[in-house]
């Protein structure tokens, strides 16, 4: 069993109140409010904890760091292209198995958009 340290319990809070996938940087800025001295090696090795313990999942997309959310349900990722943010999208199309070759066995899923997030959109320069 983990020791509890204000450095979990800080990465564990920015966690549970994103809404959406960090990056570990991300979280890493996020949980430094709270714990200033907080190093990158300690949250590597708090997510890898956090996912060996099944409470975390890994988002991966192709050509980027792996982001890290806690696990929930089935659900899918929008990324937005101009501020690299990647967003849950809670819906399915539906049954994915109908685009596999005949009698081939779809086992599992994963789908991510990309456009441009509401923010980005907003406040066209932030984003870029």
């Amino acid at each position: 069993m983990e020791r509890s340290t204000r450095q979990r319990s800080a990465i564990r809070q920015v966690l549970l109140d994103a809404d959406r996938p960090l990056l570990a940087t991300e979280v890493m800025d996020a949980a430094k409010l709270t714990v200033p001295s907080l190093g990158l090696a300690t949250v590597y090795r708090t997510l890898k904890a956090l996912v060996a313990q099944e409470d975390l999942q890994v988002v991966e997309l192709p050509g980027e760091n792996p982001r890290f959310e806690f696990a929930h349900s089935h659900h899918h990722h929008f990324s937005c292209q101009h501020c690299g943010r990647v967003y849950d999208i809670h819906a399915c199309p539906g049954n994915i198995a109908l685009l596999a070759p005949p009698e081939f066995v779809v086992e599992s899923h994963e789908l991510t958009l990309y456009g441009t997030c509401a923010d980005c959109q907003e406040h066209p320069a932030a984003g870029n």
